[in-house]
């Protein structure tokens, strides 16, 4: 029987770089071969080739983003320091500018016959395929390019590591994340643990996106909500295999994880015996619930004296606080916004600000002169721009218009919605534009009152949320698995309900996740809610937090009139 290949990723122009103590023929070769993802018989494997030709770094040209600067770039000891500089600085050129960008090599000439021999055999040494499942972790370094170091599971050794000169370990990640959850790890933020589902869980998510009759995509493009919900109701068996955590987490002796994680965490409960190997936490006791109040608003005058004479932001750890504790009085909150969403640098002064702005103001509009200067000859010719544009009109035109900001017909404010999100798909065309969008940019442009700034926050906010827009969806499914995981931990009677009623991937949060909680709640708490998660604290995933508090609101009432799979999604819990 043939076997059935796929090629998920490939880029060529990946390198190793073999030094003596590796057993490398010669200290100045660079191996320079190509990268794959496969899937082959329903095995996904990591393959290293090296290629027929090897590389000198001493003959090694580097075209910036400014391509009239080519400089040789000379992997010395004694002048790597100076190379990094050099190509830091060349990456700081504006990518409009950016001309050329390639990486030229000469062949190195060898001495003799025997020199070419011995190099083809070390490039044969290097060729490496692995199964992902075999991966136990994945370190990411930056030495002015990016390079990874592949650790197996079954060895304490690792695999050579592989140097992406030319840019694409990003892509590489996220081509695997598409078959495995990278994790970071707690002790070494450069490290990503890698944890791969068994192959139902994974088929599953699979179906969800295999829908070739009635076209999934296009549909999702028109209403992501009830496409999404239709399709998560194929999936209906939860498997807890793929959340029982990599083999890192059983290096010690059951019993002894068991009575440590006892002693550190009071009322936990831990299950020894459900599957030999495993440990699972099956419970824990958060004790009697406290009594929490808010604190007032930050005010005006609270926000200045964190300020100091050149406009610096004092204490930012304490403002943080106040405002997760508080929120802000709606007079500060257009200042304030842009430093929790990172549009404005924390210790910028008030020059630094402006000058900022004004970069950022040129910038939005040679963006928008993009679009707004298409011919309708050119826009017939780019079905991609015209989705994107229908998609948009149509959903500016039902967004938040009971709002009075958004009310009414011709409304100014309608205009710079639609022109934000059509300068965003100039800003990320490959993501472009997704139904669900409008619904994060309406609060911020609500409050900024400024086209160039409302602009500018909403991208630092879809940097957070762009995975959930992709349309891989894998933001989404790590989140409801994350979220199914926690409300086991925290309650697991109401887990097994739901469980036993086809509900355990908890499909009816899909939209709370996916916009953050906005038709769910009146838009100033949503003000209120986004302000207080963007301050970080007290940890990343607090909306999934704010979620189980909301279905703990409600479990009562589902489990009293005994609410099946049909009846939840019917009727999700209010927030």
């Amino acid at each position: 029987m043939a076997e059935l290949l796929k090629v998920i990723f490939e880029r060529e122009g990946i390198f190793l770089h073999p030094s003596p103590d590796e057993g490398g023929l010669d200290q100045d070769l660079l191996v320079s071969g190509s990268l794959r993802i496969l899937e082959k018989d329903a095995e996904i494997l990591v393959e290293y080739r090296p290629l027929e030709d090897s590389v000198d770094p001493s003959n090694m040209l580097c075209a910036g983003q400014d391509s009239s600067s080519v400089v040789e770039w000379a992997q010395c000891p004694g002048e790597k320091s100076q190379s990094r500089q050099l190509l830091e600085t060349q990456q700081s050129y504006e990518t409009e500018w950016d001309m050329v960008n390639a990486v030229s090599f000469k062949k190195k000439n060898c001495t003799n016959g025997e020199g070419s021999l011995n190099h083809s055999h070390e490039r044969s040494r290097w060729a490496f395929s692995v199964n992902i499942s075999d991966l136990r972790s994945i370190t990411v370094k930056d030495e002015g390019w990016t390079f990874l170091v592949l650790q197996l599971k079954d060895s304490s050794s690792s695999l050579p590591a592989l140097h992406f000169h030319q840019g694409g370990s990003r892509e590489f990640l996220d081509s695997l994340r598409r078959f495995a959850l990278l994790t970071e790890c707690p002790e070494d933020e450069t490290r990503l643990l890698v944890s791969t589902p068994n192959k139902a869980l994974s088929q599953s998510f699979e179906n969800l996106l295999d829908d070739n009759s009635f076209g999934l995509i296009h549909k999702f493009k028109r209403d992501p909500y009830v496409t999404t919900l239709g399709s998560f109701s194929k999936v209906t068996n939860y498997i807890y295999d793929a959340l029982r955590g990599t083999e890192e987490q059983q290096q010690r002796p059951p019993e002894e994880v068991a009575d440590l994680l006892g002693e550190v965490i009071p009322g936990l409960e831990i299950n020894q015996q459900e599957e030999p190997g495993f440990e699972v936490i099956t419970r824990i006791d958060l004790g009697e619930r406290p009594q929490v109040s808010r604190a007032e608003p930050l005010s005006a005058d609270d926000w200045s004296k964190h300020q100091d004479p050149e406009g610096r932001i004092e204490d930012e750890a304490t403002l943080r606080q106040r405002i997760f504790k508080g929120g802000l009085c709606h007079a500060v909150r257009r200042e304030a916004w842009k430093f929790l969403l990172g549009y404005y640098p924390w210790s910028s002064t008030l020059e630094e600000r402006k000058s900022l702005q004004k970069a950022k103001t040129d910038e939005y509009f040679r963006m928008k002169l993009q679009w707004k200067s298409i011919s309708e000859e050119q826009e017939r010719r780019n079905s991609r721009l015209r989705d994107y544009k229908s998609l948009i009109e149509k959903d500016v035109n039902r967004t938040d218009r009971t709002n009075r900001f958004y009310e009414g017909l011709n409304n100014p404010g309608l205009t710079l919605l639609h022109d934000i999100l059509m300068t965003y798909c100039m800003y990320d065309f490959d993501l472009g534009y997704v139904q669900g969008m409008s619904d994060l940019l309406s609060p911020i442009l609500f409050v900024m009152e400024n086209e160039v700034d409302a602009f500018w926050c909403f991208v630092s906010f879809m940097d957070q949320m762009h995975q959930n827009f992709e349309e891989q969806m894998q933001g989404m499914k790590t989140q409801l698995i994350q979220l199914s995981t926690l409300l086991r931990l925290l309650d697991l009677a109401f887990w097994n309900y739901l469980e036993s009623q086809e509900s355990g991937y908890l499909y009816f949060c899909f939209r709370w996740l996916l916009i953050r909680f906005k038709r769910e709640l009146s838009f100033q708490d949503v003000l209120r809610l986004w302000e207080v998660m963007w301050t970080g604290l007290p940890c990343q995933n607090f909306h999934l937090l704010v979620c189980c508090a909301i279905l703990d609101s409600e479990k009562q009432k589902i489990m009293e009139e005994n609410y099946g799979f049909n009846e939840i999604l019917k009727n999700e819990p209010a927030a």
